[in-house]
């Protein structure tokens, strides 16, 4: 039993220096200079980067530091990875914690880029029947571990930030909703009363997409947010960045909603 104490209380003592040393250790990486050739990529390939106000822009450096000392970019399909790549991929990724509490996407190890659209096993299941096929994808995030994406389709996204396509933002936000456990279209929240008028907004919203989707009509959001509300939010989330000022305009409910979330303001930057 002795031994058992002594074992459980060095475990509790390092899960607090672990914690600490994390915390340090971010804390010196944001207040660390940024390296120029970084900003560079920054100006040249995230047009979204020159929006941000200046604090802004700082917080994202800082942010941008911590996610590449702790994640790990792979290369697929014979891609080898550059650092124009990895940047441009924490910089999107990190526009997502801008103005929030943060823990760095705890359950991402690692991001798998291919040089263009690739092809993933999809199974699907009909009562007990299994259906396995091929489909072709620009990026997809896993409940744990990585995400994937395409280079063509991360480069051509991040240049145009007004088509309200991102694939960087789409997979992240699946991310943020996996944090709870669930891919359910609800992040976890800052309070339990938030949860009700996130759920009536969001409830209504999809409700309207799927009305569009299905009659063919022109919506801000993507029609692709109609399959299931973990699709809705991620596709919401590419429009509050890339699209604020319409989203603002037409669902002013669901930007209330996304801009509560994320503590930023997209169409101020926009307008600015």
């Amino acid at each position: 039993m002795q031994t058992f104490i002594i074992l459980l209380a060095a475990i509790i003592s390092f899960t607090i220096f672990f914690q600490w040393w994390r915390r340090y250790d971010r804390r010196m990486l944001r207040a660390s200079a940024f390296p120029e050739k970084w900003r560079e990529f920054l100006n040249n390939q995230v047009p979204l980067y020159a929006r941000l106000p200046d604090e802004l822009k700082r917080e994202l450096e800082g942010h941008i530091q911590v996610f590449l000392s702790e994640k790990y970019f792979e290369g697929a399909g014979g891609l080898e990875i550059t650092d124009e790549m990895r940047v441009t991929v924490a910089a999107q990724a990190c526009v997502l914690l801008l103005g929030r509490n943060t823990n760095y996407y705890p359950q991402l190890s690692s991001i798998i880029i291919y040089p263009a659209a690739y092809i993933a096993e999809h199974i699907t299941h009909e009562g007990l029947v299994e259906i396995r096929d091929n489909q072709v994808r620009l990026g997809e995030a896993w409940h744990r571990g990585s995400v994937v994406l395409s280079w063509s389709d991360v480069h051509s996204g991040a240049n145009d930030i007004k088509d309200g396509h991102n694939v960087v933002l789409h997979e992240f936000a699946h991310l943020l909703d996996f944090e709870d456990g669930r891919a359910d279209g609800v992040p976890p929240l800052d309070h339990r009363s938030s949860y009700v008028s996130w759920a009536r907004v969001m409830a209504a919203e999809f409700e309207r997409l799927q009305l569009k989707a299905a009659s063919d009509k022109k919506s801000v959001l993507d029609h692709y947010g109609a399959t299931n509300p973990a699709e809705f939010f991620a596709v919401a989330v590419e429009a509050f960045y890339e699209k604020p000022e319409q989203l603002k305009r037409k669902r002013p409910e669901l930007y209330e909603e996304l801009q509560a979330f994320f503590k930023v303001d997209p169409a101020e930057w926009a307008r600015a």
